[in-house]
């Protein structure tokens, strides 16, 4: 006879745990972890779940999802006692985070934990986070490393490391009155950064004799690209110096700061994936005053997102460089970003509109399609860039701009216009000064 018990199947192991002092608080987490796992995942309390991983049974944990709110900043002991113990058994650590400080969300990230996904979930965050961390597992190939015996191919790469930590050649004086020019993509990868980062180089690098003082400024605390862009490392001078921007003086922004082959200077994102609102308005318009007051050419990289401090930036901005695509999606978002700034009364006549991937002289048709988009949002697209190509990509992943590694990129000649004519016009403006 056949026993009862052979008719159960063997409970499903358990891949995934949520870990938070009541999970009853974090409705959306539960309902994403079943989407994602089923049957396959637990919920612990903090107590529980220092014992928990301690156990056997936690060998089959994939990760863990640790939801804190700001309640639990008093209880950061614990949290932090449970990220090192998961780390020690080699299970990946999520962190979801609810209205938590960013000095305690600073702290917790530096343990060890993979991923932040702060709260109320966005949709499909928490899916991405857990294929991001499921990544490395699958992608385990280890060619053998290859990096000293060729020098010669990638020359840039030992001349930046050496420039890593040298700080920039000159002392604050506070003796300029930069050009703030801020680049803002309307679409995901509208080339935002990429033009941020090119434009920076052309501009650092547009004479050889009087070449101006030119910073770039990631504030992009996510997912900002510049160092990456630049093959550049990540200090942890910039959280430093986001968190106590009142306490900071012009030394301190430029001690944050990393200069790409002399020429550029730098100020990347945090080492560590942080929630925008880390600083207010106040903190952003005494970084941009910092660096107006010892830069000719400030440009920004924002973040796609409005946030409280974007009006900040705007207001301060003597150009808003808005980068948009000939698609739907661009042209719905310009619309909702002119209504916005209009219904707040804010300076919407400083954007210009920047059209990436542009139709080639010769395509007719899609110049009358850019013709009739700019009529119809009643906007003015002043410069048009062309479609760099695969090239791009390349020297985004070379760290290296388009000037030194494809210089006769059609891309790269438009950015080198645009940086000569902003150049010429500024120069134009401080003789009509004096």
């Amino acid at each position: 006879m056949t026993s009862v018990a052979t008719l159960q199947p063997d409970p499903a192991p358990i891949l995934a745990c949520t870990i938070s002092r009541d999970v009853q608080n974090f409705e959306l987490l539960i309902d994403d972890m079943e989407i994602e796992l089923g049957e396959s995942w637990g919920d612990l309390g903090f107590d529980d779940a220092l014992i928990f991983l301690n156990q056997p049974e936690a060998a089959t944990l994939q990760f863990v999802a640790i939801a804190v709110d700001a309640e639990d900043e008093t209880d950061l002991t614990r949290i932090t006692e449970i990220i090192r113990l998961a780390k020690s058994r080699s299970i990946k650590v999520i962190l979801i985070a609810d209205q938590v400080g960013p000095a305690a969300l600073h702290q917790l990230l530096r343990l060890g934990a993979e991923d932040f996904v702060p709260y109320p979930l966005p949709e499909g965050a928490l899916h991405e986070a857990i294929e991001r961390i499921r990544k490395p597992a699958v992608a385990a190939p280890a060619p053998t490393p290859e990096p000293e015996p060729q020098p010669a191919p990638e020359q840039a790469k030992p001349l930046q490391m050496q420039e890593y930590d040298v700080r920039p050649a000159f002392k604050a004086k506070g003796d300029r009155d930069g050009v703030v020019l801020p680049v803002h993509g309307l679409a995901g990868g509208s080339g935002a950064s990429t033009f941020a980062t090119n434009l920076a180089w052309e501009l650092a690098t547009i004479s050889k004799t009087d070449a101006p003082r030119v910073c770039l400024i990631d504030l992009d605390f996510q997912f900002g690209s510049a160092a990456t862009y630049l093959d550049l490392p990540r200090k942890e001078a910039v959280f430093d110096l986001l968190s106590d921007t009142a306490g900071a003086d012009s030394e301190t922004l430029l001690a944050a700061m990393l200069t790409f082959n002399d020429k550029l200077h730098v100020l990347t994102a945090p080492s560590d994936m942080l929630p925008l609102d880390l600083v207010g308005p106040e903190d952003i318009g005494r970084i941009i005053d910092m660096a107006q007051a010892n830069f000719d050419f400030v440009i920004i990289d924002m973040p796609r997102t409005i946030v409280a401090w974007t009006e900040t930036v705007l207001n301060r901005a003597h150009v808003y460089f808005a980068m948009m695509e000939l698609d739907l999606r661009s042209a719905q978002n310009v619309l909702r970003l002119i209504r916005a700034l209009k219904v707040e009364e804010l300076p919407h006549e400083k954007l210009r509109f920047v059209l990436n991937r542009g139709p080639r002289f010769t395509d007719l048709s899609a110049k009358s399609r850019v013709k009739r988009m700019a009529e119809s949002l009643d906007i003015s697209i002043e410069v048009q860039l062309p479609d760099g190509g695969a090239q791009v990509t390349q020297a985004n992943d070379h760290g290296l701009p388009l000037a030194e590694n494809a210089g006769k990129n059609p891309l790269r000649k438009e950015i080198q216009k645009l940086a000569k004519s902003l150049y010429e016009l500024n120069k134009a403006a401080e003789t009509g000064k004096n």
